[in-house]
């Protein structure tokens, strides 16, 4: 049993057949600070700070994972999710996400960042019915939106990348993100999105990345983002 001294400023401790005894060679009463450091090496950490990156190629379906999660978590969603490429150009903070996974405790901030690319052309975005001016001024920031996702992979803890299972997953941009956060050691979950969609090909994802965990997943539907969690709780 643990028995308080005085208010909450000291701890005895005692160690016996039913009660704790004062260890042998230290003072009986210690501080509460070291209290609860005592108590957190006894039963270990339950909580868990950590900022996690969501990376990947525009419209991979990162804003929906990052609005995914947040709502998992009941916390409203941030992103806004469109059509258009690059409709995400600042980096978004998700804050105080509280996920729950078989007893441990993650409190998440979530980054959601711009879309990575190696290129970008204002005619791409005229495409979708932006006018010359808009194309050029959207060009720019996505560029800027770009040089923000990178540096912010410095801020992060863990990361997760978005890779579109839709498309081939050996697009050059992929190969570079995955390849930074590896040069950053930064530990790293490849979500193979958008398998709620017919022509949805995971398995190949898988066979690129054979040396990854890569985890299938629908950030639309929901589909196997339990599993997302259990693998991310044991990477951290």
């Amino acid at each position: 049993m643990l028995l308080w001294g005085k208010g909450l400023s000291s701890l005895n401790l005692y160690k016996g057949e039913n009660t704790l005894q004062p260890l042998k060679g230290r003072r009986d009463t210690f501080g509460l600070e070291e209290a609860e450091e005592w108590i957190r090496k006894l039963f270990g950490e339950r909580e868990k700070k950590v900022v996690l990156g969501i990376y990947g190629a525009p419209n991979a379906g990162k804003t929906t994972l990052a609005n995914r999660i947040a709502m998992d978590c009941n916390v409203e969603p941030k992103g806004v999710v469109s059509e258009i490429p690059h409709e995400t150009r600042e980096v978004i903070k998700i804050e105080n996400l509280n996920l729950n996974i078989n007893g441990k405790n993650l409190q998440l901030t979530i980054l959601d960042t711009p879309g990575l690319a190696t290129k970008i052309s204002h005619l791409e975005f005229i495409k979708y019915g932006l006018s010359e001016s808009e194309a050029i001024q959207r060009t720019k920031e996505a560029l800027k939106g770009i040089t923000k996702a990178i540096e912010s992979m410095n801020e992060i803890d863990a990361a997760i990348t978005v890779i579109d299972s839709t498309k081939m997953p050996y697009e050059q941009i992929n190969i570079i993100i995955i390849g930074t956060l590896e040069a950053k050691r930064k530990p790293t979950i490849i979500v193979a999105n958008k398998i709620d969609l017919p022509e949805a090909k995971p398995e190949l994802v898988k066979k690129f990345y054979p040396n990854h965990q890569v985890v299938p997943i629908s950030a639309l539907t929901g589909q196997n983002i339990e599993k997302l969690y259990k693998i991310l709780t044991e990477i951290i």
